[in-house]
C-alpha cells in the first residue's frame, strides 16, 4: 500500500463505527441487566460501580465512562419509568396531559410526581444524594422544572415562574419524602393533602 493511500475507504469507516456502536449498546445492556439484577436480589444499597462491572463482565472504566458515577447509574435505572411519566404529562390525557386549565394540570402533575417519588424512593435516594446538586442537575429535574414553569406562567403570569417551580419541586426530593414517612410517621395522603394546600395558596 502506498503511503498516500487511505487505509480504509468511507464504507469501511462506516462499518467500523457501526460495530463500535453495536458493542457500546451491548455493553450498556449488560451493565443495565447486571445493575437491575443486583438491585432486585440485594436491594439498592448493594449498587456499586465495581460490582456491577464485574457482574456485567466489563471493565469498571466502561461503567464510569458510560454512567459517570453511582448517581448516573441510578438515574439510568429510573429512566424507563421517568420516560413514561414525561410522556403522560406532555401528551397524555388531561388533567395530567394537555387539555385542562393550568391550575388543574399543576395539581395533577405534582400529585403524580409524589406517587413517582414514593414508588422509587430507594433508587432516587441513591441518585439524588450522590453529590450536592445531583438532583437539580439531572435531566428529569430539568424536564419537571421546565414543564411546571410553563404551567405557572399560564396560571400566574405576574410571578417568577422559575423560582416558583423550584419552590414547588423542593418538597418532592426523596430525602424529605422518606423522612416524612419513615421518621416523622406521616402517611402519604397527609403529605399529599398538605402539598395540595400549598398549591392552593400559591394559585389563589
Amino acid at each position: 500500500m502506498r503511503a498516500d493511500q487511505p487505509a480504509c475507504d468511507p464504507t469501511c469507516t462506516e462499518r467500523a463505527a457501526h460495530v463500535e456502536r453495536a458493542d457500546a449498546a451491548r455493553n450498556r445492556r449488560r451493565i443495565m441487566d447486571a445493575a437491575q439484577g443486583m438491585v432486585r436480589r440485594h436491594g439498592v444499597e448493594s449498587l456499586s460501580m465495581e460490582d456491577v462491572a464485574q457482574s456485567a463482565g466489563v471493565g469498571v472504566g466502561t461503567v464510569y465512562r458510560r454512567f459517570g458515577d453511582r448517581a448516573g447509574l441510578a438515574y439510568a435505572l429510573l429512566d424507563e419509568r421517568e420516560r413514561e411519566f414525561q410522556e403522560a404529562f406532555l401528551s397524555g390525557p388531561a388533567p395530567l396531559g394537555p387539555g385542562a386549565a393550568p391550575g388543574e394540570r399543576i395539581r395533577a402533575f405534582l400529585d403524580a410526581l409524589l406517587d413517582r417519588v414514593d414508588e422509587q424512593s430507594a433508587l432516587l435516594l441513591v441518585a439524588e444524594t450522590n453529590s450536592a446538586h445531583a438532583r437539580h442537575l439531572s435531566g428529569a429535574y430539568g424536564a419537571h422544572r421546565a414543564h411546571l414553569a410553563e404551567l405557572l406562567r399560564s396560571a400566574r403570569p405576574e410571578g417568577d415562574a422559575q423560582v416558583w417551580a423550584d419552590a414547588l419541586l423542593a418538597p418532592f426530593g426523596s430525602v424529605l419524602i422518606t423522612y416524612q414517612q419513615e421518621v416523622a410517621g406521616m402517611p402519604l395522603e397527609r403529605i399529599r393533602a398538605g402539598l395540595d394546600d400549598l398549591v392552593t395558596a400559591l394559585l389563589r
